[in-house]
């Protein structure tokens, strides 16, 4: 294969412009082409009268290594393909399914992953399907009360089904895992841009059904998913995890157990914790949701042509305070709304989230400031947690439970605000004018107005005194780290850290890439369950069903001779 990089055109450019650009580039006719194929796209923004996109380009012709030297060109080179590979099953015997804890991203892939080599995995999500998940949402939103496990956080998809559906990581990645996701995503429903766009997303409606989607194919396959299934402890014997303790009371066994338990499972943390799982405190960084006009970003972004052609505008900033503190903007939303995040009584969170279209009004991201084990103040792994847990329980004080709110120049100058500029509010729940600045501390604070005001010197108008605050941004990433080795198991064996909760992701695209991982390892260490030694799956057709279930986990007896308490 032969793979054309740098390649630019006008950002009004016709297919036709672009299979011109590759003729000449390559000096050969299209009739030579067999096959092309878009790998990335990203934009060249910085004159704003001559906007381009850049390409890299992968081609075939069957004479490859003829074309190369034929076309003298730095930036055209033989490209050899490297398809993802799941590894082959090991040899170990798993007289139990492999059990996943947690469908969010890391979950959730996961368990694909596990479904389609034949391992019929058992996911439990202590949320609610979907389905069920975003009527709850939309009630909560409306004033409905909020249900402590099925909300913004919990149930199926994870947090990130209601977000903006970023794809974009910096996670490197040589093994494929980066792409496998994304042509996941195409297959279960996604557009098949995000396959080459610098900075794909799905957006929440969208994620809705590839979510559904997901889930029936590892039904199809013969895995099971239980909702409303909360996992309070592990069953331990010498240093080994035998299997789950649920809610309910019920015991499952099984000597693989994923925990993908997202980072706002606070009360998994801490039942992990009474139990002598290792984990530790780990940086993150809390602030604020910040909403400007998306025609403001636009216009400076892109200019005014651009802003017709190119759509909603994102950014990304980034600025180090006189004391050496990081500010930066994280899960930025074009044309997206603030939401009501929270997921416990008496505590308040916000996010970010838009829709596929991103036709809100205004643009949102997270202002964040970076903190340490040393801010937080307390002792042990869960110090972060009640750091966290102090800020929310705050700004639902200041709120009354509505999602607090401050113009960012009576915040600047430690001023109430009143009323509303230009910029009007885009949200999901009620909000409430407060004094945010309470709620962060001084230290904070003045590191984030630091922050915006030079983000104002980069970004026309961003230090805008109308613009509006919301708060807490609290649920950036996971405050702790549960750690594992190389093989990815925890020093409780049998128990694989995963995703973003165990402290290993920081957004969809690497929950779900750690996920893919931890389902390499179980499938390369065991057989198949009820098979005899290793090998692979047999292939299942489109639409076939697994002819019979899989044999039932071994339900354990709830004693104390064969677990600890959680």
């Amino acid at each position: 294969m032969i793979r054309i990089s740098q390649l630019k055109l006008p950002v009004d450019h016709s297919r036709e412009d672009l299979e011109k650009k590759i003729e000449k580039t390559l000096r050969i006719p299209m009739s030579q082409v067999k096959n092309w194929q878009i790998v990335r796209q990203s934009v060249d923004a910085r004159k704003k009268e001559e906007l381009l996109y850049i390409y890299t380009i992968d081609v075939k012709t069957g004479r490859e290594e003829q074309t190369v030297k034929r076309a003298r060109n730095q930036n055209v080179a033989l490209c050899r393909e490297q398809p993802y590979r799941f590894p082959p099953s090991g040899s170990a015997p798993l007289k139990e399914r492999p059990v996943i804890v947690g469908e969010g991203p890391a979950g959730l892939f996961c368990g694909l992953m596990l479904a389609r080599a034949g391992y019929r995995p058992l996911i439990l999500e202590r949320g609610e399907a979907v389905e069920e998940r975003s009527r709850k949402v939309a009630a909560f939103w409306a004033g409905g009360p909020l249900d402590p496990n099925s909300n913004v956080q919990f149930g199926e998809g994870g947090a990130g089904t209601f977000s903006d559906g970023k794809l974009n990581t910096l996670v490197k990645d040589k093994t494929g895992r980066n792409r496998k996701v994304l042509e996941t995503f195409v297959e279960f429903g996604a557009d098949p841009a995000i396959l080459y766009q610098a900075k794909p997303h799905i957006g929440t409606d969208v994620l809705y059904g590839i979510v559904r989607s997901m889930r029936e194919e590892i039904q199809r396959l013969g895995g099971e998913v239980r909702f409303s299934s909360q996992v309070t402890g592990l069953i331990l014997r010498n240093g080994q995890a035998e299997g789950v303790l649920l809610k309910s009371g019920e015991a499952i066994s099984s000597p693989a157990i994923v925990l993908a338990i997202g980072h706002s499972a606070r009360d998994t943390f801490y039942s992990l914790n009474s139990q002598g799982i290792p984990m530790e405190p780990k940086p993150f960084a809390v602030g604020l949701r910040i909403q400007h006009p998306q025609t403001m970003i636009d216009l400076s972004q892109y200019g005014p042509k651009g802003a017709e052609i190119l759509g909603p505008a994102s950014y990304k900033l980034t600025h180090q305070t006189k004391t050496g503190r990081g500010v930066y903007s994280f899960c930025m939303c074009p044309g997206g709304y603030v939401v009501n995040a929270s997921s416990e009584e008496g505590r308040l969170a916000v996010n970010g989230m838009s829709y596929h279209a991103r036709d809100g009004k205004n643009a949102n991201s997270a202002l964040i400031v970076t903190v340490t084990p040393e801010d937080f103040g307390g002792d042990g792994p869960l110090a972060g947690v009640e750091f966290q847990r102090r800020l929310e329980t705050k700004a639902y004080d200041l709120g009354g439970g509505k999602i607090p709110l401050q113009l960012y120049g009576n915040f600047k100058e430690n001023r109430e605000s009143r009323a509303f500029g230009e910029v009007l509010p885009c949200m999901k729940g009620d909000y409430a004018f407060a004094d945010l600045r309470s709620v962060l501390g001084e230290t904070l604070s003045e590191a984030l107005v630091e922050g915006v005001d030079a983000f104002g010197r980069k970004i026309a108008g961003f230090d805008r005194s109308d613009a509006i605050l919301a708060g807490v941004e609290s649920r950036t990433s996971s405050p702790v780290r549960i750690p594992r080795d190389e093989h990815l198991e925890s020093a409780v064996k049998g128990l694989f850290p995963c995703g973003e909760g165990a402290g290993y992701a920081g957004g969809i695209t690497s929950a779900a890439m750690d996920g893919i991982r931890v389902a390499e390892e179980i499938a390369s260490r065991y057989g198949v369950p009820g098979s005899e030694g290793g090998g692979p799956a047999p292939a299942m057709a489109p639409g076939e069903r697994v002819p019979e279930p899989l044999k039932a986990p071994k339900i354990l007896q709830n004693s104390d001779s064969d677990k600890e308490k959680p």
